[in-house]
C-alpha cells in the first residue's frame, strides 16, 4: 500500500541526515508503531508520508503511484486518504467541537465553501456521527478551548476520521496525556483501526503502549532503521539499542 524506496531527508545547515536509506513497505491492516529517542527522525518520517516534508532523496509510493513530488490538487487528493493526528492537537481553540471536526472535510470541498463555512446536511450528519463515535455528543457546540487534553485529542481523531481515510497517521498523539488517558486513546485508535480496516502508523514515546497495541514495531536511531519486527521481539536488547539505556522494568513480550 505504501512503499518507501531509499528515502532520505537532509536539512540544510546540518551535517547529519534526519532520515537515511529508508526502505519499507506498509500494508493495509497493519498497526505500526514507530519508536526512537527524541531526534531519531520519527516526526520527519511521519511528515514525509503525508507530504508535509519532502524527502531529499528516494521515493514514496501509494498503491504503486509515486506521491513524493505531488503539488496542488494532486497533493490535496492524496492527503484526503491520510488522516493525521497531531501531538499538540492542532485545533482552533475558539471554535466548537463540530466546527473543528468539519475542517476535516475541507479536502473534498471548494475553497469558497470552506471560506464561507457552508456545509451540506450530509457533511454535518457525518461529522456528528464521528463525534458521537468519540463519545463527545454532549460537547458538539462546546468550544475546544474548554476541553481536557484527552477530549481535545478525541476531537483531533474525529477530524481525521471525517476525511474517510484509508491511512491513519499519528505524530506522538498521546505524549502530552497522562498514562490512563493515553491508554484510553490507544484503545480507541485500535478499535477504529480494526473496524475500518485502516493502515495505521503512529509515533509513540511509550514502549509499553507500542508493545500492547502494535502489530509491528519499527525503531529509528539517528535517522536509520535499527529494528523492524513483531512487538514480542522488541525485548531488552532492542530497547537498549534504541534508547541506549536499560528499560525501567524487565519485559520480554
Amino acid at each position: 500500500m505504501i512503499d518507501m524506496k531509499n528515502m532520505a531527508v537532509h536539512y540544510s545547515g546540518t551535517e547529519l541526515e534526519a532520515l537515511s536509506n529508508i526502505n519499507l513497505s506498509f500494508k493495509q491492516g497493519e498497526f505500526i508503531c514507530i519508536l526512537g529517542k527524541s531526534g531519531a527522525g520519527k516526526s520527519t518520517f511521519i511528515r514525509c508520508l503525508n507530504g508535509l516534508q519532502k524527502p531529499t532523496k528516494g521515493e514514496i509510493h501509494l498503491d504503486s503511484h509515486p506521491i513524493t513530488n505531488l503539488k496542488g490538487e494532486a497533493l490535496r487528493k492524496t492527503r484526503r486518504e491520510m488522516g493525521m493526528i497531531f501531538q499538540h492537537f492542532n485545533l482552533i481553540p475558539r471554535l466548537s467541537v463540530l466546527q473543528n471536526v468539519l475542517t476535516g472535510t475541507f479536502g473534498y470541498r471548494s475553497s469558497f465553501k470552506n471560506m464561507i463555512g457552508w456545509f451540506k446536511a450530509d457533511e454535518l450528519d457525518q461529522a456528528k456521527r464521528v463525534i458521537a463515535d468519540m463519545g463527545l455528543s454532549q460537547m458538539v457546540d462546546r468550544k475546544v478551548e474548554n476541553l481536557s487534553g484527552g477530549q481535545k485529542q478525541r476531537v483531533g481523531i474525529a477530524r481525521a476520521l471525517v476525511q474517510k481515510p484509508r491511512v491513519l497517521l499519528g505524530d506522538e498523539p498521546v505524549s502530552s496525556l497522562d498514562p490512563g488517558t493515553a491508554n484510553h486513546i490507544f484503545v480507541l485508535l485500535k478499535e477504529i483501526h480494526e473496524r475500518l480496516g485502516l493502515l495505521t502508523v503512529i509515533n509513540v514515546h511509550d514502549v509499553e503502549l507500542a508493545k500492547r497495541y502494535a502489530t509491528r514495531i519499527i525503531a529509528l536511531k539517528n535517522g536509520e532503521i535499527i529494528f523492524d519486527d513483531k512487538p514480542e521481539n522488541f525485548t531488552g536488547e532492542a530497547y537498549h539499542n534504541t534508547y541506549e539505556s536499560k528499560p525501567q522494568h524487565s519485559f520480554s513480550t
